[in-house]
């Protein structure tokens, strides 16, 4: 069975970069370029994984994580960000709420894209974890 993904990012090369390391691992790879429109892409469809960006304009990614939470409590989030320490209270809040993610920090290489998210869906090695 097809795993299904979701990146939800601001910027296009952050979205093209894992569309382009993940063309060729046979998952279905969707984006979505704020918080809002990933919100209503999984409120029609259930993924897999989601990798989520946290300084967007609009619905930021706690914001955003809040409300992916409130419609699927088990997917796989993976907040990816080069901007954890500025959220790192209400990330510490969110935590404290029972609300699950991870988080990576930016920037990703395509090789790690592809190691990371084969290591959630297919339970191989991940080599590369982000943050210490």
């Amino acid at each position: 069975m097809t795993k299904h993904i979701l990146v939800i990012d601001d910027e296009p090369s952050i979205r093209k970069s894992f569309l382009t390391a993940l063309e060729d691992t046979g998952y279905l790879v969707e984006t979505a370029e704020s918080g809002e429109v990933g919100i209503e892409k999984l409120e029609r469809k259930k993924y897999d994984l989601i990798f989520l960006d946290l300084n967007m304009p609009g619905l930021d990614g706690v914001e955003t994580l809040r409300e992916l939470r409130e419609i699927d409590k088990d997917v796989p989030i993976y907040i990816v960000t080069a901007f954890h320490a500025a959220f790192t209270d209400r990330l510490k809040t969110a935590a404290a709420d029972k609300i699950d993610f991870e988080l990576l920090k930016k920037p990703l290489s395509s090789d790690q894209i592809v190691s990371i998210t084969k290591g959630i869906l297919d339970g191989a090695t991940i080599t590369y974890r982000g943050m210490p």
